[in-house]
């Protein structure tokens, strides 16, 4: 049966001499693979529409095993992206967090939204690291395994001052902050911060100013939340954190 759909590319495999196997996440039905024709011949139409990134509307043709890519139409290449080595860093990461984290298959229309607004603003010059903790914090939600940030995890007091604990899975107020003595403790911008990133549509996000210090301590509690909960290893991030290296000074 042939289904027309709006997609991202999320990644390409090679397959044999001539042909590619591509990863689309779809407005309409999730994520999903399918076999792209003749996508490695330079001249080929299907090379255009099968490069990681690319937001199409895709004819495909679907059955019980992997389908066919029939034909495809651009509808932004997003180009900014793959101009710019910092920008394509950050796309490529939130694609391989959005390949590695979703079932095959399981429509989420606002989930695929947050994605191709996320890329849209990189593609725009709004902050990638911002863009990226905003985006997956809703993946964790996704995946059912996001932080409770709304308040305390064990007693629900929603006053802070709050710590983060990785291993109770969210906040800890000053009570309950025993049950970790190594929860993270956090400064109240930073506990404004992370209710923001998870609650707020990214097509909300306006010209936001955060320091490279508090950048810095938000991914850190990310990268060891995701590596507590995530199970995924994910390769782009070693890219990331190479870039880190060149982080200007405040």
């Amino acid at each position: 049966m042939l289904e027309k759909m709006e997609g991202i590319v999320l990644r390409t495999k090679d397959y044999g001499e001539t042909h590619k196997i591509v990863t689309i996440f779809s407005r309409e039905k999730g994520k999903f693979a399918v076999m792209a024709k003749g996508a490695k011949k330079p001249k080929s139409r299907m090379s255009s529409i099968t490069q990681p990134f690319i937001h199409g509307q895709y004819l495909v043709q679907t059955g019980r095993n992997l389908g066919s890519l029939s034909q495809g139409e651009v509808i932004s290449s997003l180009r900014g992206v793959r101009e710019d080595i910092i920008k394509t860093a950050y796309a490529a990461y939130v694609a391989e967090m959005t390949d590695k984290m979703l079932e095959e298959k399981q429509p989420d229309p606002f989930l695929f939204q947050q994605f191709l607004q996320t890329l849209i603003w990189i593609t725009e010059d709004k902050n990638p690291e911002i863009l990226s903790l905003m985006y997956e914090l809703k993946l964790y939600q996704k995946a059912g395994f996001a932080p409770q940030l709304d308040a305390c995890v064990n007693c629900g007091n929603q006053n802070g001052p709050f710590s983060f604990s990785i291993k109770e899975g969210g906040f800890l107020c000053f009570r309950c902050k025993h049950l970790d003595p190594e929860a993270f403790g956090l400064t109240e911008n930073i506990t404004k911060l992370l209710r923001l990133f998870l609650h707020m549509d990214v097509a909300r996000l306006g010209n936001i100013s955060i320091k490279e210090e508090t950048k810095l301590k938000l991914r850190q509690l990310m990268d060891a939340y995701y590596d507590y909960y995530g199970g995924y290893f994910i390769k782009s991030k070693k890219f990331l954190k190479q870039l880190d290296l060149f982080r200007p000074e405040d």
